[in-house]
This record gives structure tokens, C-alpha cells and sequence, in this order.
């Protein structure tokens, strides 16, 4: 990098300020921070529901994968994203909606008082905050290592410096900031990676053209859709991880559908989103797929390799703008899971944890949002510093085994429990399978992996704690239901449109979050 590259990655780290702090001015209570008040237009929750969804571990840990197989990077990870997202756009995108619109919550996970009880809502709250902080700091470390290959600052440095910026902007203007400035980055990405697809056609044409390339001795088998671990199991396995994970499971995702005006707003949203996941992917992919031709990672699992392609091919300049593509993502989906998770602990977890949380009104209870999110980022920066120790290992580790892996049991009792179909399954079949699939997550990647010649393949990892919820959560509810009438009341309100209440049942009171307490906000 040069004086050039430099100007353009500050000057994009002062535009993100910049949009935070206009955002500031749109935030008034606890419903703009976390929610946006409902009125985010379909469109721009669209982008921001697909820009907070992929991070610069695209450009490492997918990137190695694109390096050394080709292809299967589209086909197992974007292809079953946008696919699962098209499925729920109908089925889960409205429903989500719902929550904000018809029993005016404000965290994904606030329904669950009502929908199971207080024990259910806490155990998928506690476990869902320490895994996105897992998540959020793979994707620190995914970004640093990136900044280290241009710069040369270290793997700490790079992650304060990203987290810092991404704090200050998305603290100041809540989901509003965070999805303006992903509008911005989306616009970014879509010049970077246009530039960068551009570049290596043109490079790619001494090698046979865009057609006559794939018949050259580096890229043999990268043709091939299914491909070494990346098999047809572990498609399928993804692609049902991803129905639940980008409609909701993450909980950042879920905001994006809250944030829409109405359930048709929200369905619109993801229907964008889809799309965007089946086609700009493609382009992203496309020079990770040629880098065998281009240069020689110097990583063994071929992660360094998409940043020092653009490094060798592209002019000052233009490598700054990729660069900032780089930040983009990882800047999107990490203020999205922070203003997400804090969301979760402001409105489900603190109240049960203090009585003076109970009490917080406007403006306090938006100070504690501000004050919250600003922890999430520490604790996820700390964890980045130690994802490649032996305990996480490598950045991809992290993403596919850990996330995908514990996904799923946090996932299934949040997201069934919005269909009517299982209106049956209640708290004894939601913890039940939640922490049967937590069992199962480490069963299945420590003693058996141990166990096993060779270890478990990693589609069993990542697939049979998923499995295992998911059998329990239905069989249990049929064996035992506990389908009460103020449950149904709540399934029937996310599952009906309109506000007038002769079309569902009406929804009780929140149950109390302590014994012998209720929540009284006030004004302050």
C-alpha cells in the first residue's frame, strides 16, 4: 500500500463516522436502536440483510477453499444461503415481522417468555451471546489478517483498529447506522468487485479465455460442483443450517425482517436478499477460482491467497478500494451481530438479572443499548486475538464447525416455535433439544472425532447437533404437548396479518421476568 491506498481506507473509516453520527439523529428510544421503529423501506433492509451476512472470511478462509477446490465455494456455502433465504422469505420473514408489529418486542428472542417461558428464553439468550461473540471474533481475525498482508501491522493492531471504528459508528446510530452504511458498502464491494473480476478476465486470457481456462493443469477438478470434504451430505446439511441460520438463528438477520413496516415489506426484503446471494457471489468467487493461475499462497490452506493476487494485480488505488471492500463486509456483519446481541441482553437478559433494569425507561434503557454493544466488541476483539490458538483454531474452523455446528441447536427452538405446525412442542421439547444438540455439538468434535481413524467428517460435525435438536424438538412436543392457550394465542398473532385482533386470539401479558416482578418501564 501507498499514500493513494491509504487516503482511500481513511477516508472510507471517515464516511462510516460520518454516517453514524448523521444516524445519531434518528435514534430516539430502545425500538430505533434495535428495530430502526419499524420503518427501514424493504430495499435498503434487503442490502443490509445481505451485506450483514458474509465478512472478510470470505476472502481468507472461502478463499482458500476456492483455491484448492474451485467451484464448491459457490455451490456449498452462497448457493444454499440464497436458496434457504428464498424458502424464508415466505416462511419465516413475515413471522419475524410479526414479533416487532404485533407484540411489539424488540430483541428476536423477547417473544419466547410467552411462545416457552423465562427458562427457555435465558438458556437460548446466554447461549446465543457467547456464540456470537465466537462468531464476531473469527471475523475480527479474518479481517487483521487481510490488513497484515497489505500493511504489515499485526494481527492485534489490525483488529483494534477495525473494531474501534465499527464501535464508534454503530453505538452512535443503532440499525440505522448499520444499515446505511452497508447501503455504503454495498456500493463499494460492488465497484471493488467488479474491478477485481474485470483485472483477472483480462489476465486470464493467455491462459485460454474465460471458457478455454478451465482445461489448464492448475485449475484441474476446480470445474467440479462437489468436491474433497465439500460433498453432497455436507450440501445438504449447509443448506438446512442456513434455512435457519439467515432467517433469524444469528439474530441479526431476524432485525433486518423486524425493520420492515409490514410482513409484505419484510418478504420483499428477503426475496431481495436471495437474490443477491445467488448472483453477486459469482462475481466475488470468479478471481478466487483463477488464483491458481495468478500466484502461490504461501498459507497451506491457501487463505492468503485472494489478497495477494489483488496486491499483485491491481495499481494503487484501486488495491485501496478493494481493500475497503475487504472492511466492508466484515464491518457489516460485525455491528449488525453487536447491535443484535445487544439487543438480546438490554431486553431479555438484563431485566432477569437486575431490578433497576426492570425500571429503565427511554433514555436509559437506550444508554445501556449504547453501553452494551460497546462490551460485545471488547469481548469479541479479545476472543480475535485468540482464534488461531490451539483451542480454535484456523479462521474457517471457527466459522463452519464452531458457528455451523452450534447454530442449529440455539436455531430450531427460536424458529419452529413461530409455525403453527408445531404448536405442540413447549419448553420441555425446546430445552430438551437445545441442550441435547449442545451435547451432541461436543460428542460429535471431541471424543468420537478423537475416537474415530481419521476423525468424524466434517458434514457430521456440522450437521448432527442440528439433527438431533431438530428430532427432539418435534418428537418430544408430540409426546408431550404442552400447546396451552396462551401459547397459541401468541403463535396465532405472529401468524396472522392485520391489526384487528378478531383475527387471533390476544396476547397475554408478559410473563414476569423474576418471580414476584414485572417490568415497569418509566420515563426518565
Amino acid at each position: 500500500m501507498n499514500s493513494l491506498d491509504w487516503a482511500v481506507l481513511i477516508g472510507y473509516f471517515a464516511v462510516m463516522i460520518t454516517i453514524g453520527i448523521w444516524s445519531h439523529k434518528r435514534v430516539d428510544n430502545v425500538s430505533d436502536f434495535f428495530t430502526a421503529g419499524g420503518k427501514m423501506p424493504w430495499w435498503l433492509s434487503g442490502i443490509s440483510h445481505h451485506m450483514s451476512g458474509y465478512s472478510a472470511v470470505m476472502f481468507t478462509g472461502y478463499a482458500g477453499i476456492a483455491y484448492t477446490y474451485g467451484v464448491t465455494s459457490f455451490v456449498t456455502w452462497s448457493f444454499p444461503i440464497a436458496l434457504g433465504i428464498a424458502i424464508g422469505s415466505k416462511l419465516f420473514a413475515p413471522r419475524i415481522n410479526r414479533l416487532r408489529s404485533r407484540l411489539h418486542v424488540a430483541s428476536p428472542l423477547e417473544y419466547l417468555k410467552n411462545r416457552y417461558d423465562l427458562k427457555t428464553q435465558q438458556a437460548l439468550a446466554w447461549s446465543g451471546m457467547l456464540l456470537k461473540i465466537v462468531d464476531v471474533g473469527a471475523k475480527w481475525a479474518a479481517i487483521a489478517t487481510l490488513l497484515s498482508v497489505f500493511t504489515g501491522v499485526s494481527l492485534n493492531q489490525g483488529i483494534l483498529i477495525t473494531g474501534v471504528v465499527t464501535a464508534i459508528y454503530c453505538t452512535i446510530g443503532g440499525l440505522w447506522a448499520d444499515a446505511l452504511t452497508e447501503l455504503g458498502q454495498f456500493v463499494i464491494q460492488f465497484l471493488a468487485g467488479v474491478t477485481m473480476f474485470v483485472v483477472v478476465v483480462i489476465e486470464i486470457g493467455d491462459h485460454g479465455g474465460f471458457f478455454g481456462v478451465w482445461d489448464q493443469p492448475e485449475l484441474q477438478g476446480h470445474e467440479k460442483p462437489l468436491v474433497g470434504p465439500y460433498g453432497t451430505i455436507f450440501l445438504l446439511a449447509f443448506l438446512f443450517i442456513k434455512l435457519f441460520e439467515y432467517n433469524g438463528g444469528m439474530l441479526n438477520q431476524a432485525q433486518r425482517y423486524m425493520a420492515t413496516p409490514n410482513a409484505r415489506e419484510a418478504e420483499r426484503s428477503a426475496r431481495l436478499s436471495a437474490a443477491l446471494w445467488l448472483v453477486w457471489p459469482l462475481v466475488l468467487f470468479f478471481p478466487m477460482w483463477m488464483s491458481p493461475l495468478l500466484v502461490e499462497s504461501q498459507k497451506a490452506d491457501g487463505s492468503d491467497s485472494y489478497a495477494l493476487m489483488t496486491e499483485q494485480l491491481l495499481p494503487h488505488g484501486l488495491l485501496g478500494l478493494v481493500i475497503v471492500g475487504f472492511f466492508s463486509h466484515t464491518m457489516a456483519m460485525c455491528s449488525s451481530d453487536a447491535n443484535a446481541i445487544a439487543a438480546v441482553f438490554t431486553r431479555d437478559v438484563a431485566p432477569v438479572l437486575s431490578a433497576k433494569a426492570r425500571l429503565w425507561g427511554e433514555r436509559s434503557g437506550l444508554i445501556a443499548a449504547r453501553v452494551t454493544t460497546v462490551v460485545f466488541l471488547g469481548l469479541s476483539m479479545a476472543v480475535a486475538t485468540q482464534v488461531n490458538s490451539p483451542t480454535f483454531k484456523d479462521i474457517i474452523t471457527v466459522v463452519i464447525k464452531w458457528v455451523a455446528g452450534l447454530m442449529g441447536p440455539i436455531a430450531i427452538p427460536m424458529m419452529l416455535g413461530l409455525l403453527r405446525p408445531f404448536r405442540r412442542s413447549g419448553p420441555t421439547a425446546a430445552l430438551t433439544s437445545w441442550a441435547a444438540g449442545l451435547l451432541a455439538f461436543w460428542l460429535v468434535n471431541y471424543p468420537i472425532h478423537w475416537a474415530v481413524d481419521g476423525g468424524v467428517p466434517l458434514e457430521y460435525q456440522v450437521s448432527i447437533p442440528l439433527a438431533v435438536s431438530l428430532i427432539l424438538y418435534v418428537l418430544i412436543g408430540y409426546a408431550k404437548p404442552e400447546d396451552t392457550p396462551e401459547r397459541m394465542a401468541v403463535i396465532e398473532r405472529i401468524n396472522t396479518d392485520g391489526d384487528d385482533d378478531s383475527a387471533a386470539a390476544a396476547v397475554p401479558a408478559p410473563v414476569e421476568e423474576v418471580p414476584g416482578t414485572a417490568r415497569t418501564p418509566v420515563k426518565d
